[in-house]
């Protein structure tokens, strides 16, 4: 189980987060008097004179120059994240794929080697042991929550070591007080994504770790329309990353970033709910008779509960369980819902529900789905803001929908 760490030094204030959500990096008098922050839709900035280049240039006086070297609608968000997670620093994206790979590769260099958690998103792990061999760049994948097979795979040359807490979609639960305890042993750099637990349920940065990513596309944006990726850590690391991202050019416009801003704004009214409401979700299926098994960070029944309950303030608003029967159950089951729909993503305060199986494995052999865990009957709910009353409701109908012949 883990153990609390000391409280590292953040940025955040005294300020409770639902206040911080909302005014946390935005300056009080805005362009004309303006409530909310403004749009700077603008692909270049002018100086004033010859003097403004040299403050800008030569003493480091601040100044935007070209709207992929930085935006002041980007960087009231990135200062706004920053503090909800208590980091120094932090850099947006235009999705989380481009904040984990451009993170990624300004860390390494060729010879270098990496440890990453086998329960890690499919896309991040396909990166990671397919594309960086083009670089000489060596990756271990150990299985997760193995922490001796972890230990064991750090090598001389291991830069970092990568995982998600809660994952995808077990939500099994890193123990960030072993990891570090490992990572300093090795001196070696520790990377967590987030995403899941948001910085309403959990900062890993309070835990010691070095980096935080989040897919900004999912809770703290929480509505379903924009995709945005976050990098935040220490600023001597942070402005490593955002020097090789003016060069990879995987930039957030100003108007999505306006749209994170806006969605922020409401994330721990969201999140606070989501996470209520998923609880009570997860232990309705536990308790139905269609359904095989529940897992949901919150549920005793978790193998990672203890360590969830020691490191988090909410399970999350994922609940991923498994129901009786087979893949043309699972059909059935999905095609009754008339409530929660049929999505991919999360976070958003419409309830969706996928089917890993269809969507995200469609391209695996079976064999190899099951090898992964990824069965026929497994589903991945991320509740939304709708009644739970509701949710459950329709959940129930297409489970007794799916079992009738």
């Amino acid at each position: 189980m883990a153990k609390s760490t000391p409280k590292s030094k953040t940025t955040r204030s005294t300020k409770s987060i639902s206040t911080r959500s909302i005014h946390a990096g935005e300056p009080r008098k805005k362009y004309a008097d303006s409530l909310t922050t403004p749009i700077i839709q603008t692909s270049t900035f002018t100086f004033k004179n010859s003097k403004a280049i040299e403050d800008y240039t030569k003493k480091g006086k601040e100044h935007f120059e070209y709207g992929r070297y930085g935006n002041p609608t980007a960087k009231i968000a990135q200062k706004r994240l920053a503090n909800l997670e208590g980091a120094e620093d932090c850099v947006v994206f235009s999705s989380g794929m481009s904040a984990i790979t451009t993170t990624i590769l300004s860390l390494l260099r060729a010879g270098d080697h990496i440890v990453i958690t086998d329960d890690s998103y499919k896309k991040t792990l396909e990166f990671c042991r397919s594309y960086l061999k083009q670089f000489n760049i060596e990756c271990t994948i150990v299985p997760f929550g193995n922490y001796k097979a972890l230990e064991k795979a750090i090598k001389k040359n291991t830069r970092f070591i990568f995982s998600e807490s809660p994952t995808n979609p077990y939500l099994n639960i890193f123990d960030l007080v072993k990891i570090k305890k490992i990572a300093d042993r090795y001196k070696v750099l520790t990377l967590i994504d987030s995403t899941f637990a948001t910085p309403f349920n959990q900062r890993p940065i309070e835990f010691g770790m070095d980096i935080v990513l989040h897919s900004c596309t999912k809770y703290l944006a929480g509505h379903n329309d924009i995709l945005a990726g976050a990098v935040l850590g220490k600023s001597e690391l942070i402005e490593k990353i955002r020097n090789l991202h003016k060069s990879m050019g995987g930039l957030i416009d100003p108007h999505c970033c306006y749209l994170l801003l806006r969605g922020l704004k409401t994330f721990p009214l969201r999140v606070k709910e989501q996470n209520k409401s998923a609880l009570k979700i997860a232990e309705f299926l536990e308790n139905h008779f269609c359904i095989k098994k529940v897992y949901y960070p919150f549920l005793k029944s978790h193998r990672h509960y203890e360590i969830a309950k020691e490191q988090m303030t909410g399970g999350g608003g994922v609940v991923t369980f498994e129901i009786k029967g087979n893949l043309s159950t699972a059909k059935r089951f999905l095609d009754a819902l008339k409530l929660c729909y049929i999505g991919p993503s999360l976070g958003g305060v419409e309830t969706l529900i996928t089917h890993p199986a269809l969507v995200s494995y469609y391209d695996y052999t079976r064999k190899r789905r099951y090898k992964l865990g990824i069965t026929d009957t497994l589903f991945r709910l991320a509740v939304g803001c709708e009644d739970v009353e509701d949710i459950i409701k329709d959940l129930h109908r297409a489970l007794i929908a799916a079992v009738k012949r």
